[in-house]
């Protein structure tokens, strides 16, 4: 069976760049909230709230999300972010 990309492909990109628009730190919060917002499917939605509690720079929340795709093994499938 051949692993194909998600419709949802690129989402959580999505996601990270419209919480970083206008902001050069964001909580977990509004990662959340967010995520319900754009109504992403329950497995990104999983991810977001895997985020541990805090504020998070571009690259730490990022560094955050990409580690939790691997270890899922969804990179393929949803994509990584940057």
């Amino acid at each position: 069976m051949a692993i194909e990309k998600s419709p949802h492909y690129g989402s959580l990109q999505k996601l990270v760049d419209a919480l970083f628009e206008r902001e050069e730190t964001v909580a977990r919060l509004d990662a959340i909230i967010l995520a319900e917002a754009f109504d992403l499917p329950a497995d990104l939605k999983e991810l977001v709230n895997l985020l541990p509690p805090g504020r998070y720079t571009r690259l730490r929340l990022c560094d955050q999300i990409n580690s939790s795709v691997a270890g899922h093994g969804w990179g393929y499938v949803y994509g990584t972010v940057e």
